[in-house]
């Protein structure tokens, strides 16, 4: 039959077209495209293909924002006061530099969020793992998490005032407040996400309580994890931001949300965009020198995140 006799032809190495027998050596290049196909490049990248693919583009749209903010003051559509051309910014950038303050409003800001940010990392996890586990206590504290989430953190900027008052534990009590349902949140939902064959794998082996938790759980759920973690910093850094806003001493120092007060009530725009810029590039040099490594290496791990 012919069906018999192609498929005997493809089992003897025959082509289904035409039965004829096939080059080995055809076959061999065949399975090594398909693993180069696999295969993941580990050499360095060029430095000048990282330039062009990942510092020319942001560098590219901040040109084009400043020259848009330049036209604009040129063309007069608002007074000096209201909208000042970015070379007055820049000589806010120049003077605080020269005073010896610039990298005091930063440090006094980033310090005080990457603490925070720990604390509420110490305390979000293990109530995450709680919640994700113990069903009475998912359905006693879950909608609260969710619900602490969604309310705004400068909500939270005058119950601690007159709880712990105007110090630098109020700044922490703020922070909490607004990161830890985050990052409790995030965990749950990667949980969630864990195939239950791997939970049952994990307990036929032994890995039980903590063993499990840490052996299964927590690899299981670190991108879910990770998107928590992005999630709750941002909150962190907003709740910062709010209370050094509204909340202002002598003692707490001088940080960017102060800064941005201070300009306010200064009647200084090129301040208040000083304080501005300093906060969004705060924000992104967290997110570029720590979350995107973290998630390049979790995708990595998992074969998501091919170097081509």
């Amino acid at each position: 039959m012919a069906g018999t006799d192609t498929g005997v032809d493809i089992a003897k190495g025959g082509s289904p077209a035409t039965g004829e027998p096939q080059d080995p050596r055809d076959l061999t290049g065949l399975e090594a495209g398909l693993d180069a196909l696999d295969s993941v490049r580990t050499g360095r990248t060029p430095l000048r293909e990282t330039l062009t693919r990942k510092v020319l583009p942001p560098v590219t749209a901040v040109a084009l924002v400043l020259v848009v903010w330049q036209l604009l003051v040129w063309a007069e559509i608002a007074p000096a006061y209201k909208l000042p051309p970015p070379s007055a910014v820049g000589d806010e950038v120049t003077a605080a530099w020269r005073q010896g303050t610039l990298l005091d409003y930063i440090w006094t800001s980033v310090s005080r969020g990457l603490l925070g940010f720990l604390m509420a990392l110490v305390i979000g996890t293990p109530l995450g793992l709680l919640v994700a586990r113990v069903a009475f206590v998912r359905a006693a504290i879950g909608p609260i998490l969710s619900g602490l989430q969604s309310l705004p953190s400068v909500a939270w900027v005058p119950p601690a005032v007159i709880w712990v008052g105007l110090n630098d534990s109020m700044m922490y009590a703020v922070i909490l407040l607004g990161a830890v349902p985050s990052i409790a949140n995030g965990l749950v939902a990667g949980i969630d996400q864990i195939p239950p064959l791997f939970l049952r794998a994990g307990r036929t082996l032994g890995a039980t309580g903590l063993r499990g938790a840490w052996h299964i759980v927590m690899p299981g759920a670190l991108p879910g994890y990770l998107a928590g973690l992005k999630q709750g910093w941002a909150f962190s850094w907003r709740s910062l931001m709010a209370a050094e806003i509204i909340a202002s001493s002598p003692d707490l120092g001088v940080g960017l949300g102060q800064l941005l007060e201070n300009g306010r009530n200064n009647s200084s725009m090129s301040q208040v965009f000083l304080a501005i810029f300093l906060i969004l590039l705060v924000g992104i040099a967290i997110d570029l020198l720590i979350f995107s490594p973290l998630e390049r290496w979790v995708l990595r791990g998992r074969g998501l995140l091919v170097t081509r």
